[in-house]
């Protein structure tokens, strides 16, 4: 199954504008393809049963060793996905709209009041956080434990959907990423 998602993401890669394009997922230790810009399609089912992750208890850890194998494995750079997952789930915590801001991928489509949108750049985004990131999706964002995200080529996924981190390329030839939120969406 694994022999086929290398050829699969190239062929996504190639179809992708070379600005917004992700990361290649053919290429050892660098993140996945989703088209350009476009939102991973939700997720149906949770994981583990829950909407949405309970925290861990106060003093009980939070594995984040195998996760990290899978992001290793499937998008690339592990500690520098972990680096992003933590500061975006501390960003949402606190209501900072400028730290998240600076996470995503602008142009960026998203929902806003039920109804999609195109978010064009930070400062747009600033003024309609709260209407983009909703109480309910906050909530899933910042309940998630790491060791339940979910990984796969389009990504690391929090709860149902709700939130999606992935590699972004910086230059052409995709040699370097950045980690960026490229999916925030409603799921109920």
């Amino acid at each position: 199954m694994k022999t086929w998602m290398p050829v699969i993401a190239a062929l996504l890669l190639a179809a992708c504008k070379p600005a917004a394009e992700p990361v290649d997922a053919a290429a050892p230790a660098e993140p996945a393809a989703p088209a350009a810009n476009a939102a991973p399609e939700p997720i149906a089912q949770t994981h583990g049963g829950a909407a949405a992750p309970t925290p861990a208890a106060a003093g009980e850890a939070d594995d984040h060793t195998e996760v990290n194998q899978r992001i290793g494995q499937m998008l690339g750079d592990a500690a520098r996905f972990e680096t992003a997952i933590l500061a975006f789930q501390q960003a949402v915590a606190q209501k900072d709209a400028a730290t998240v801001a600076a996470m995503i991928d602008f142009p960026f489509k998203t929902t806003v009041g039920g109804k999609p949108a195109t978010v064009r750049d930070a400062p747009e985004f600033i003024a309609q956080y709260g209407r983009i990131v909703t109480p309910e999706m906050a909530d899933v964002i910042v309940r998630q434990r790491y060791s339940e995200l979910f990984v796969n080529y389009k990504g690391v996924m929090f709860g149902s959907g709700e939130a999606w981190l992935n590699g972004m390329c910086v230059d052409k030839a995709c040699n370097s990423f950045n980690v960026r939120v490229v999916a925030l969406q409603p799921t109920r």
